[in-house]
């Protein structure tokens, strides 16, 4: 725990230092732009896992800089006007946020800022979350792809818990990962990364067709096996599901009792592969997590599989692992009681 307090307390100085060089240039009021480097180099190491903590630091000590300035510095900006930069989308003031959607143009200069912007979509004043609706697809086709993705990897897996954002707001987000060089990166992202909630992202990408065609792709070479389970799921169904949100559900108003249920939406596929192929390359996964799914999908279509079904439960029931050998046990009790129906 005091290695971790050691390097917070280090990142924590590091970005102290950037923010105030940044506003003591601009407090000088020079019209000249302002130089943002050092808080754009050590922006780019915050970990976006902690986004939520670092947007109140860094707004809290630029706020506390901009107010340091002497009188004489504050007479002359205000004879001048005020250079916008991308700190102010974190702004104390809504109109301030506004403002800074509206003026900046241009790419944004890291993951970090093009996050600070992405979640003004779930703003608190309306009209900012109307200048981020303008504005944020403009920003997104001039950022370098990697930082757009890297940020919809995180906002993707969490904007079922943001508050304020409506459908407007989740319609430029979808709009944005359907920028081609985009959705190139994000289908990558799915196949090549080794950690994070690629399987999550693989359901929530399922709400644009940027995945039509590309899922068997992803089934047979993504790294993560619960990304390729989702992905065989998908097209033993012939589906791509996802949760939109969650609701509230009363199980007894009289006790005030109740739970949060998943308010689920799905996309069709169109699968052209045979089911015994997708069965075959399922259960041959190196993946138990990919083999019991293949193991759940040999029990609900055991009646339309003919001679087949007998060879896969065998397999399934002589598997290493016991989720999947718990299956096909069950596949061949049932294709035991099939035949002595049919005998019978």
């Amino acid at each position: 725990m005091r290695i971790k307090g050691e390097k917070l307390q280090i990142m924590e100085d590091k970005i102290v230092s950037a923010v105030r060089a940044l506003a003591d240039s601009i407090n000088s009021g020079s019209n000249v732009a302002v130089d943002m480097s050092a808080l754009i180099e050590v922006t780019s190491e915050l970990p976006l896992s902690s986004f939520d903590y670092w947007e109140r630091f860094i707004r809290s000590e630029f706020y506390s800089a901009r107010m340091e300035a002497s009188p004489l510095k504050w007479e002359v900006c205000s004879r001048t006007k005020e250079l916008v930069t991308w700190l102010d989308l974190i702004s104390f003031n809504g109109y301030k946020r506004e403002e800074a959607l509206q003026a900046l143009s241009g790419a944004a200069p890291n993951t970090f800022f093009f996050s600070l912007a992405t979640r003004r979509l779930n703003d608190w004043v309306p009209q900012v979350r109307k200048a981020a609706r303008e504005k944020l697809p403009d920003i997104a086709r001039s950022t370098d792809p990697k930082y757009v993705v890297d940020a919809l990897c995180v906002v993707l897996s969490n904007w079922n818990s943001w508050g304020r954002i409506e459908k407007e707001e989740k319609e430029v987000l979808l709009n944005v990962i359907c920028e081609k060089e985009i959705a190139k990166c994000l289908r990558a992202r799915l196949v090549s990364s080794a950690s994070g909630p690629m399987a999550s992202l693989f359901s929530q990408l399922g709400r644009t067709p940027i995945l039509d065609g590309q899922i068997e792709e992803i089934a047979r070479s993504a790294i993560q096996p619960s990304v390729r389970a989702k992905a065989y799921r998908s097209l033993f169904e012939g589906r791509i599901v996802w949760v939109e949100g969650r609701r509230w559900v009363w199980t007894d108003i009289r006790y005030c009792e109740g739970r949060l249920k998943p308010i689920v939406g799905e996309r069709v596929q169109e699968v052209k592969t045979s089911l015994l192929d997708l069965l075959e390359r399922a259960s041959e996964d190196r993946s138990s997590i990919v083999r019991r799914v293949s193991a759940e999908i040999l029990i609900r279509e055991l009646d339309n599989l003919g001679s087949k079904a007998r060879v896969f439960a065998e397999r399934f029931a002589s598997d290493s692992s016991h989720s999947v050998s718990e299956r096909g046990d069950f596949a061949l009790k049932k294709l035991d009681e099939l035949e002595r129906a049919n005998v019978s």
